[in-house]
């Protein structure tokens, strides 16, 4: 754990090409972080894809295996909401985090790239999981770009400027990947957590040169090796535990290697 002057930060680094690996769970509703805990060989989990809470129904597209199982156009409360229609095509081409298989037949590797909803798969590579979240935080922002704020409204759909609870997923230069967790200060509930410029900064002072945003908020919460930490506090300080869409998880293979950062 990293203490900052206004949040603690909880992250796990994934070393690239060992025996473990990053996917993504959906869930058929909501359910609760440590749900997703209990799948054999899972060493940890964070949340990840924006839903709408309301209807259970996903905002972020889930591709799982190849095939997308999770689809924002399937919500409907999204796409015919009409104070979101200008947004639409922004919205359904956020950022989103991927996991590829590239390589000849029989010396495939794992490969983590964040990429446009659009994007085309690389060469010699198959798409086997992606969650989408957003905004892209490194190498640069792209909030506007994304359909999460709107100068000439004044729209910023998750309070990026403001301190919050915060998720997010990032590469090193080295393909190795990291997963950060942004939690508030029970004692000072309307005070603490990062804006999205400041985790952004934090990931770049780790070495993370592609960054993406995850769901935040309520939703802020990371397992890993048997404990669980949820990111938000309520005006009491204890910590909001809400029901989530999609995580991703990292999953043994074998003897793989990983580190606590925290």
């Amino acid at each position: 754990m990293t203490s900052l002057p206004t949040a603690d930060v909880y992250g796990v680094t994934l070393a690239a090409n060992s025996l473990f690996e990053v996917v993504v769970d959906v869930a058929d509703g909501l359910q609760p972080l440590p749900e997703f805990i209990v799948q054999p060989g899972t060493a940890a989990v964070i949340n990840a894809g924006f839903f709408d809470p309301a209807n259970g129904l996903t905002t972020s597209y889930v591709v799982q295996n190849g095939q997308i199982v999770a689809d924002p156009r399937q919500n409907d409360r999204l796409m015919q909401n009409p104070s979101l229609t200008p947004y639409l095509p922004k919205i359904l081409n956020r950022s989103e985090f991927r996991r590829y298989r590239c390589g000849e037949a029989g010396q495939e590797l794992d490969r983590y790239a964040i990429a446009r909803h659009a994007d085309p798969v690389p060469p010699h590579c198959t798409l086997q999981d992606a969650i989408g979240g957003g905004p892209r935080l490194l190498p640069e922002m792209t909030l506007e770009a994304e359909g999460f704020t709107d100068p000439a409204t004044g729209r910023d759909a998750i309070g990026s400027t403001q301190q919050n609870a915060r998720s997010a997923v990032g590469i090193l230069p080295n393909g190795d990947v990291v997963m950060v967790m942004v939690a508030q200060r029970p004692s000072a509930p309307t005070a603490s957590g990062l804006s999205l410029g400041e985790l952004a900064e934090f990931l770049r002072s780790l070495g993370v040169v592609e960054a993406m945003n995850l769901d935040g908020g309520s939703s802020t919460s990371l397992y890993y090796v048997g404990n669980t930490v949820f990111g938000r506090v309520d005006a009491q300080g204890n910590a909001i535990q809400r029901p989530v869409k999609s995580v991703l998880r990292v999953r043994e293979k074998g003897n793989g290697r990983m580190r606590d950062d925290g």
